[in-house]
């Protein structure tokens, strides 16, 4: 299994830099990189790219907090109302992608410019193509953090409970959810581990996605076919993957990005059946 380990922390006088805040931020900047370099070899304008960057990244930050203690910790809003305040606290990185759809589309309908018909999709295949590379680096950085347990396990890949440091955390995170009497007896414990769901899509998006997309990119693609091939990719996996969440809320025994999957890969369906039936014209 994989050992148990502190987050790095370099401190800096009153300053400490958590490796979180380091691989997020990293993520950011090689995304905003590959996305703009991707522009130019596309032909599309850096500087209308670079615009919708700040309206995604913005409403993505914002609806990730919101997102989180919304949908996920509804007890904890109701307790303090102010923690919706605090939006570098309770990041969820599914509520970051819906708002970040919702920055694309706020950007297109209201502040770019007019564009030919079909010509916003190229930009959003843009974003959709370079996603996969920076959400590997954010991950990364949730793996580091150690910020989504999952259940207990004998997985090969999961987090080991064999030191009493990482046997303190797991159980802190099952006291949260209700679930003591769900842990195992001390000893058994120690031979076990936990399920690591940031270090889990961090490997999925590494050695899946991301190697899928470089072989995909080796040919012209139709416009629009990355943002699909990624919904494809990514939401069956992380729907299952939930199952496997702590304290999560549920509601009808799913949480929301459960069901937030379920709609969107209906909708990528429904977009591909649509693009089929023109084509077949």
């Amino acid at each position: 299994m994989i050992p148990y380990f502190e987050q790095p922390v370099l401190h800096l006088g009153p300053l400490n830099i958590h490796a979180f805040g380091v691989l997020v931020a990293t993520a950011m900047l090689v995304g905003i990189r590959m996305s703009l370099t991707r522009c130019r070899k596309l032909s599309l304008d850096p500087d209308l790219c670079a615009d919708l960057l700040f309206y995604t990244l913005i409403a993505g930050f914002v609806s990730a907090h919101l997102v989180s203690v919304l949908a996920y910790f509804p007890g904890e809003v109701a307790k303090n109302p102010l923690i919706l305040l605090k939006i570098w606290e309770n990041i969820s990185s599914f509520g970051g992608v819906l708002g970040a759809l919702f920055g694309i589309w706020l950007f297109f309908r209201w502040k770019s410019p007019s564009l030919p018909p079909g010509t916003s999709w190229k930009y959003l295949d843009v974003l959709a193509f370079v996603f996969p590379f920076a959400w590997a680096i954010g991950r990364l950085g949730c793996t580091v953090a150690h910020d989504h347990p999952g259940t207990v396990t004998h997985f090969p890949l999961g987090v080991s409970l064999s030191t009493p440091e990482a046997r303190e955390y797991i159980t802190y995170f099952y006291g949260a959810a209700g679930r003591l009497a769900d842990l195992p007896g001390a000893k058994e414990l120690a031979n076990m581990g936990y399920n690591d769901l940031g270090w889990y899509e961090f490997l999925y998006t590494l050695l899946v996605i991301v190697p899928v997309f470089l072989v995909l990119d080796r040919k012209p693609r139709p416009t629009g076919f990355f943002p699909i091939a990624f919904v494809l990719l990514y939401l069956p996996v992380r729907f299952f993957l939930d199952f496997l969440r702590l304290s999560d809320a549920r509601y009808g025994g799913l949480t929301f990005a459960q069901y937030a999957a379920i709609a969107g890969f209906a909708v990528a369906g429904i977009i591909l059946l649509r693009r089929n039936a023109v084509g077949a014209r």
